[in-house]
């Protein structure tokens, strides 16, 4: 069966089937006289599932550490959210019905609304909302959880999904692998198999109907294949590939503490994407030589209400420290579109990506963006941070973000509140304008970093999620190559340097080609890092010139993809 490759590595073992019992609901009308006891016995509920997150949170903490616990506060928050269970209460009294169907329905409501957002993050988000709610139902019904506390060696867990509570309480000795019928690479169960660094294919449709318990099972977490009942010609081809893919890992982890450079001297920085504080320690862990993106809007959407000036200070002030003055890109709050805040709200929009987003929403709000912006700059003391603007189209836009900067320097100097007076500035070159003007944008700023993700979906009219037309985004398209180099270009000609956050700078068959295109900083997954690194170190610059040069030519993205082909096989 093919998935998604989601967590990479080689796992051979006996099946474990995690069949969950169907939450059925009563659709029975209740008297207003059943109303109290109806919501009490929702209370209950909740009371009893927050005990069973501190528990799950401390386990988590002891085994895996605080990052991976953060799940748990964040489902222990969505318990105490107004809008979702206040809307469960809400239903029980107005119209009657039993705690188990309001929260069954308000539950499936919000799992919609998070499943149609085209954001991949948010989309995964759906999960968490329905692991939440399924685990109060359960509790309302009486039902109790699967256990996957004992478990036996050598076990691979095939799921429809895997929940964090699942892989809380698993047995992680144990367990070798993930096979599931949902999910992708942003999933929690995605997240998870990386942190634990378990072999998953997710994405597979049916496996759950396709396997029984104890099965043989290969999950081949490299390609995304999963062999059911493999023969012993699979066994011992896949056990070659595994101590291949070990051996493989232990090479790569000698290159932590060498610089990314090429054969020929030439260096570039390999640095990590982060969404929070606490993902420093991947970063660190692969060696990074920086943060290239940090995603700020997590602070503000794991939040109940507008993060103060003091509260991003600290978080900011601990990725700083935590990077050990290495260049830290901060991007300013990038909200809008799929992602929105319950206590910001925003009209609805025909097209969202097109609209009162990003920097457009900041620059309309400025107390609220100058609140981030002082937090930044007072962090800034601390080590060597950048301010970072998104969805920036034209240069009006920067000087008006970059004078609420001046302002907030102004107002920390009469305070007497320490801040970096020399903080460096940039943008995102994410839409085509942007990287159209790079030439005269790049006099008022110190860097470019290129989202391709956007650049792609605005540059070639592309919905990356319309699965009916996703066949046209492309990175590799002659257009995407030519912005990029324009963008690049235009920094250096200035002295200021270019880098690249978008998925395109992790793919392995990009980064000779964006090395030849003069990229000077790649941002990615912490788990990319290395075998970036590795590929760098292993090419001559002058060579990857030759290569995007000829790319610059093509006419069309399977001419690029084979030039690159010829280039690795040569």
């Amino acid at each position: 069966m093919k998935g998604i490759n989601a967590s990479p590595g080689i796992a051979i073992g006996k099946v474990f089937l995690l069949k969950k019992e169907k939450l059925e609901v009563s659709n029975k009308k209740i008297s207003k006289d059943e109303v109290e006891a109806q919501v009490k016995k929702l209370n209950d509920a909740i009371e009893e599932s927050k005990k069973d997150l501190d528990r799950l949170r401390e386990k988590t903490i002891k085994e895996l550490g605080e990052e991976e616990a953060q799940i748990f506060t964040a489902h222990a928050m969505l318990l105490d959210d107004v809008e979702y269970m206040g809307a469960v209460r809400n239903k029980i009294k107005d119209e009657l019905v039993n705690a188990g169907q309001a929260l069954a329905e308000t539950t499936k409501f919000f799992f919609d609304i998070f499943s149609a957002m085209d954001d991949e993050y948010m989309k995964a988000r759906s999960a968490d909302v329905k692991d939440v709610g399924d685990r109060v139902l359960r509790k309302v019904l009486g039902i109790k959880s699967a256990d996957l506390s004992d478990l036996d060696p050598n076990t691979v867990i095939v799921a429809e999904d895997l929940t964090p509570s699942d892989t809380a309480q698993m047995d992680k000795a144990h367990v070798v692998g993930f096979a599931t019928n949902v999910g992708g690479r942003t999933s929690h169960t995605a997240i998870m198999a990386r942190s634990l660094e378990i072999p998953a294919v997710l994405g597979l449709g049916n496996i759950t109907e396709e396997v029984k318990d104890t099965y043989n099972i290969i999950i081949d977490g490299i390609d995304g294949d999963v062999i059911i009942n493999p023969s012993k010609e699979d066994i011992d081809k896949y056990n070659a590939k595994k101590e291949s893919y070990q051996k493989e890992q232990e090479e790569l982890a000698k290159l932590i503490d060498l610089p990314s450079e090429t054969k020929d001297g030439h260096k570039v920085e390999i640095v990590s994407n982060i969404g929070t504080p606490n993902d420093i320690e991947g970063a660190n862990k692969y060696g990074a030589e920086g943060i290239g993106l940090y995603r700020t809007e997590f602070l503000y959407m794991n939040a109940s209400e507008m993060p103060d000036e003091e509260t991003q200070f600290e978080a900011y002030k601990t990725v700083l420290e935590g990077m050990d003055n290495k260049p830290v890109i901060i991007r300013t709050l990038d909200i809008g579109g799929d992602k929105k805040l319950d206590y910001l709200p925003l009209e609805e929009e025909m097209n969202p990506f097109l609209g009162f987003r990003a920097i457009r929403l900041c620059l309309k709000n400025e107390e609220m963006f100058k609140t981030q912006l002082r937090a930044i700059l007072r962090a800034g003391a601390f080590g060597n941070a950048h301010i970072m603007f998104p969805m920036i189209s034209n240069i009006k836009e920067v000087r008006k973000a970059k004078a609420l900067v001046e302002e907030c320097k102004a107002e920390l100097k009469a305070q007497g509140k320490e801040y970096d007076e020399n903080i460096k500035i940039g943008i995102m070159v994410e839409i085509p304008s942007a990287a159209v003007t790079a030439d005269i944008i790049a006099k008022e700023v110190d860097f470019f970093s290129i989202g391709t993700n956007d650049l792609c979906q605005y540059t070639l009219a592309v919905d990356r999620m319309n699965q009916n037309i996703s066949y046209l985004y492309d990175p590799f398209n002659p257009a995407i190559l030519r912005l990029v180099k324009m963008v690049i270009d235009a920094s250096h000609i200035n002295n200021n340097f270019t880098g690249m956050c978008g998925e395109m700078a992790g793919d392995p068959k990009a980064v000779l080609l964006l090395l030849g295109l003069g990229l000077d900083e790649f941002s990615m997954s912490a788990q990319s890092m290395l075998q970036a690194k590795k590929i760098i170190r292993n090419t001559e610059y002058s060579k990857a010139k030759e290569l995007a040069e000829k790319a610059l030519k093509a006419e069309s993205s399977d001419e690029v993809k084979e030039l690159i082909d010829q280039y690795i096989n040569a």
